[in-house]
C-alpha cells in the first residue's frame, strides 16, 4: 500500500495546464476557451483550481492537447482523493472484509 505524505500539496488539473501546458502553447487563454468551446470564465475557474475537471471537460483537453480525456479525468480523480484522505476522519471506522461462504 502506498502511503501519501501529507505535507504534499495535491496538484488540480489546472495548475497542470496553467504551470506546464499554457505556458508552451502560442495560444492565448480567450482562444483556447474558445477552442474548448467553453466560457473564459470557465477555464479561468479550472486554472484557478476553483471548478474540477469533469469528464466533459477531460474530453475536451484531451481532444485539444491529444493526450485523451483518461489523462485529464485521472489527474482530477487523483486530486480528489488526496483531498478526501486529508480531510476525511475516519479513525473511528471499522475495517470490515467480506468473505464468501
Amino acid at each position: 500500500m502506498i502511503e501519501r505524505h501529507h505535507s504534499i500539496q495535491p496538484v488540480h488539473p489546472g495548475e497542470v495546464l496553467r504551470e506546464d501546458i499554457l505556458p508552451v502553447l502560442s495560444m492565448s487563454k480567450t482562444a483556447m476557451a474558445d477552442a474548448l468551446g467553453i466560457s473564459r470564465q470557465t477555464l479561468y475557474e479550472i486554472l484557478n483550481g476553483k471548478q474540477p475537471v469533469t469528464a466533459e471537460m477531460a474530453v475536451r483537453f484531451g481532444k485539444l492537447f491529444g493526450n485523451g480525456g483518461r489523462f485529464w479525468i485521472n489527474l482530477q480523480r487523483d486530486h480528489d482523493l488526496a483531498v478526501a484522505e486529508r480531510t476525511v476522519d475516519v479513525s473511528g471506522m471499522q475495517t470490515v472484509s467480506a468473505h464468501s461462504g
